[in-house]
């Protein structure tokens, strides 16, 4: 997340853009990479996508019973442990929020998508709704598929 976050700055320190200008996009875990890189520095960007992000992190990876996670444990580390709970509640986006203007975003859902749950996109939503600071020109918008 540092990387991408140190990128969106060399653009702008560098004059290639302006964060009124600047705008990201991630899917699923690359929806995690817009969430965490966001919570860093909010200020960089102009406007985020996040598609059916996984942002919830730790939640998600604690539940067996939820495909793909006990298999990803080897990846992501088991958050049950303690040094991988950290680790993961350090970068998770729906744990780092923070009272900021953040970019205008669009997040996307899919009752029916088979990777990330209806609930992550919806959950940080509300977060952001919840915890950061909310400016008129930076409309968060959620949109879900129920198809």
């Amino acid at each position: 997340f540092d990387d991408f976050v140190d990128v969106a700055s060399y653009f702008i320190r560098e004059k290639w853009t302006t964060p009124e200008r600047l705008s990201c996009e991630g899917r699923s875990a690359g929806g995690l990479t817009m969430g965490a890189s966001l919570n860093q520095a909010p200020e960089l960007f102009r406007a985020a996508i996040l598609g059916v992000p996984f942002v919830d992190l730790v939640v998600t990876m604690t539940d067996a019973s939820i495909p793909l996670t006990t298999a990803e444990w080897t990846e992501w580390g088991n958050p049950n442990e303690p040094e991988y709970f950290d680790t993961m509640m350090s970068y998770s986006p729906m744990n780092n929020v923070k009272a900021a203007i953040y970019p205008s975003m669009l997040l996307l859902a899919g009752l029916f998508d088979p990777r990330v749950a209806y609930w992550e996109p919806a959950k940080l939503t509300a977060t952001l709704r919840h915890d950061s600071i909310r400016h008129p020109d930076r409309p968060l918008c959620l949109k879900t598929d129920l198809s």
